[in-house]
């Protein structure tokens, strides 16, 4: 917890004492003992997940707070926190990624990060940017499940190659391998993403992370 979060980490778990005393233990050994003690993910990467999840489940602002302060500890800069909340926004919805950066914005200014933001030129043909992405990161299946909804929902098809892929996946500020780690974060949290997550895994082994990362 302390590589993680630093010296102030074991404050939630110290809170817990006068209540739930075994909780606070549970905390240390099993989430921080055992799971991100484990090989395979770097503490950036378990950050970038833990975000994702976070802000996806959209009723965690203060464990979010103590993962974007976790995400600073650890080197991600504050920038690329905001770019992964920015990435959840077609799969979390705007509402939780508003919120989720009201809550980065509380950590920022307690620590006192300035954030130099991200912005990209609007304009372009986003639909070609957008199929080109696509196919980097899902390959001609990607392409496959837009044409699928040429019969039923052709815009739909549309917005998909253009928003997510033309507008949001070719942002600079995290790389394809972190942004897989985000959205599987993300799905994994709903719950009832299935064959969502599937697309994603199969990307996130196209875009170079191994079956143990």
């Amino acid at each position: 917890m302390k590589e993680i979060a630093g010296e102030d980490a074991l404050a939630t778990v110290e809170a817990l004492e006068d209540i739930a005393p075994d909780l606070g233990r549970f905390v240390v050994e099993f989430a921080y003992g055992d799971v991100h003690a484990r090989p395979g993910l770097d503490v950036r990467q378990r950050q970038l997940v833990t975000i994702g999840a976070l802000t996806a489940a959209g009723d965690t602002a203060p464990q979010l707070r103590f993962h974007i302060g976790a995400a600073l500890h650890v080197g991600l800069d504050a920038a690329q926190v905001v770019e992964a909340l920015i990435h959840l926004v077609p799969f979390a919805g705007f509402p939780r990624t508003l919120n989720a950066l009201a809550a980065a914005r509380t950590v920022f200014e307690e620590r006192g990060v300035r954030i130099e933001p991200i912005e990209v030129e609007p304009g372009g043909d986003r639909h070609s940017r957008g199929e080109d992405k696509l196919r980097e990161v899902d390959g001609e299946h990607g392409i496959e499940v837009i044409e699928s909804l040429n019969d039923v929902a052709p815009d739909l098809g549309r917005y998909i190659v253009e928003f997510p892929f033309g507008d949001i996946y070719t942002r600079p500020g995290l790389d394809l391998r972190q942004r897989q780690l985000v959205t599987l974060g993300g799905l994994i949290a709903f719950g009832d993403t299935a064959p969502q997550q599937k697309v994603h895994f199969n990307a996130a082994l196209r875009v170079g992370l191994s079956p143990r990362r």
